[in-house]
């Protein structure tokens, strides 16, 4: 019997290829955390794309309830922030440890997280957050660049042959372009 390990999925293309990886060494099981997605239409698209991707592949992944008001009062005071700045950190956090106390309630010992397939994200920041919540939840954090070795052009080669919505941002209302963020105030 295989170890288990908690992937958390920040959307269905990205977790493609890291899916695979690991699940040559490992028993998979998928964690998507939504609530930093607006809008709602938006979160909706990607939940049933990650819905495809579990049938299609046979992936168990756990839903985490779709709460925005919740992560915009972990963001207060962020909202101003540059993309790829301060927000972004603390985006990065509350996913992971969301998914590392998912992770301890799932009696799973290792977690790790899709977010490092972007060409776009600061894996060294993603990977030194793991590493922080994993002491202090307790839960091993295991470190990857899931875009090596070509993994972010196979992850747009897979999710493309599945046929699986992929969005043009990163998710909340802040990483739209100005003129999209007025379609939805």
């Amino acid at each position: 019997m295989r170890d288990k390990i908690l992937l958390h999925i920040c959307c269905a293309p990205d977790a493609t290829y890291p899916f695979l990886e690991l699940s040559r060494a490992y028993e998979v099981i998928g964690y998507f955390y939504g609530s930093n997605i607006q809008p709602e239409e938006e979160y909706i698209k990607r939940l049933e794309a990650i819905k495809k991707l579990s049938k299609e592949w046979n992936l168990k992944v756990l839903v985490d309830e779709y709460n925005p008001i919740s992560w915009f009062e972990e963001i207060k005071g962020l909202e101003n922030e540059p993309e790829g700045g301060k927000r972004c950190e603390r985006c990065f956090y509350v996913q992971l440890k969301r998914a590392a106390e998912t992770a301890k309630s799932e009696r799973v010992k290792t977690f790790t997280t899709t977010l490092t397939i972007s060409p776009h994200k600061d894996v060294k920041l993603i990977n030194q957050i793991g590493k922080e919540i994993d002491k202090e939840i307790g839960i091993a954090f295991l470190e990857r660049v899931f875009r090596k070795n070509e993994g972010f052009k196979k992850s747009i080669e897979l999710s493309r042959n599945l046929n699986l919505y992929r969005q043009s941002y990163c998710g909340c209302i802040f990483s739209l372009r100005k003129e999209e963020r007025l379609k939805w105030s």
